[in-house]
């Protein structure tokens, strides 16, 4: 519990610049508006747009905050150009958080186009700071890294050494390394320990609503155990429900999935008011999770019953819908781009409306 009450320090010490809380005195019911609500590029990806017109998409949107959530976004890594990034988004009112990929050399998903892991994650922490981000989002890999031989403890461990080697950088560049419950691969529970074994003095979460049910877990039993330490999000909702051989996830704009949204922003406001409410809005297709067949199990062990059974009881609100499709004849990537941009824009109006 210390370490959660040292951490809480520092988040908001971190967040404090880039944060507009209109009272933190004020009662739980009061609406999301005295919290930034942004979005993650990642949301849009089908249109491709770089930094600049991200940034003036979120003016149009009247939003607060974006999450760069990968380098190619910016046209140069330069620090003049990066400059020049970080004061168009201060003359339009907008935080920025910046991120990157994969940061464990051990993961399937690690690439080495930016260099050896370490090399990688020194890179994003100084475009972090160029940019005027006190966040540097990364992630671990994909559900991948929890098959095989030490499961997702052997990436744990790995992604732990690459930490240690960056603190230093981290510490001294004022930059939060943001490591996010990314694509199934961390238990919310697991990223607590790996941020306390690495030191809560440099290191924080991205919670990942959506991705929370990739762990078999309930989104808010995820922002509960992860609050303490969050200074960055990517914020969707989640339909769940029975299938044959156990069951299907498929995440959606917000709203339209089962997950009790209000209750998720009462204990957001309740456990992190100040923090960022990003959307990173990925849909149209769906996964499924055969806990019904007895070799499942082997990456799952070390999720606890009491956890799994709130995720079970979720899927007994949700109902099956269909995946994203575009109809013959019509131009792919124009339906991708028009879907996302709704699926987004549809998200940010719940949220305004309903919170």
């Amino acid at each position: 519990m210390q370490s959660r009450r040292i951490f809480c320090q520092k988040s908001a010490s971190i967040l404090a610049s880039t944060v507009a809380v209109a009272n933190l005195s004020s009662s739980p019911n009061d609406k999301l508006s005295t919290i930034q609500l942004g979005f993650d590029n990642f949301s849009i990806r089908a249109l491709g747009w770089k930094a600049p017109k991200l940034l003036e998409y979120a003016s149009s949107q009247n939003l607060d905050a974006v999450l760069f959530s990968d380098l190619d976004v910016y046209e140069s890594l330069d620090t003049s150009y990066l400059k020049e990034i970080r004061l168009e988004a201060e003359s339009r009112g907008i935080t920025i958080q910046t991120g990157s990929g994969g940061i464990c050399p051990t993961s399937k998903k690690f690439k080495n186009n930016r260099g050896t892991a370490s090399e990688h994650l020194n890179l994003l922490i100084r475009v972090a700071k160029d940019v005027g981000s006190t966040v540097a989002r990364c992630y671990i890999g994909s559900m991948q890294d929890r098959f095989g031989k030490g499961g997702i403890r052997r990436h744990i461990e790995s992604t732990l050494k690459i930490l240690k080697e960056c603190k230093k950088n981290a510490l001294n560049s004022g930059v939060c390394i943001a490591i996010e419950n990314h694509a199934g691969d961390l238990h919310s529970r697991e990223l607590v320990e790996l941020i306390e074994r690495a030191g809560t003095n440099f290191m924080g979460a991205t919670l990942d609503s959506g991705n929370a049910t990739w762990t078999l877990e309930h989104p808010i039993d995820a922002l509960r155990n992860l609050a303490p330490y969050a200074v960055s999000s990517g914020i969707r909702d989640s339909m769940l429900w029975k299938s044959e051989k156990g069951i299907r996830v498929q995440w959606t704009a917000m709203g339209e999935g089962c997950v009790n949204m209000k209750k998720f922003f009462t204990e957001w406001m309740r456990l992190c008011p100040n923090l960022p409410l990003q959307l990173e809005i990925i849909s149209g297709f769906s996964k499924e999770f055969s806990y019904l067949e007895e070799e499942f199990w082997g990456p799952y062990s070390t999720i606890s019953a009491q956890d799994f059974s709130r995720f079970l009881s979720l899927s007994e609100k949700g109902k099956p819908i269909d995946s994203f499709r575009t109809s013959q004849g019509i131009d792919k990537l124009k339906a991708q781009q028009d879907f996302q941009l709704g699926e987004l824009e549809r998200s940010i109006s719940f949220c305004r409306k309903n919170f």
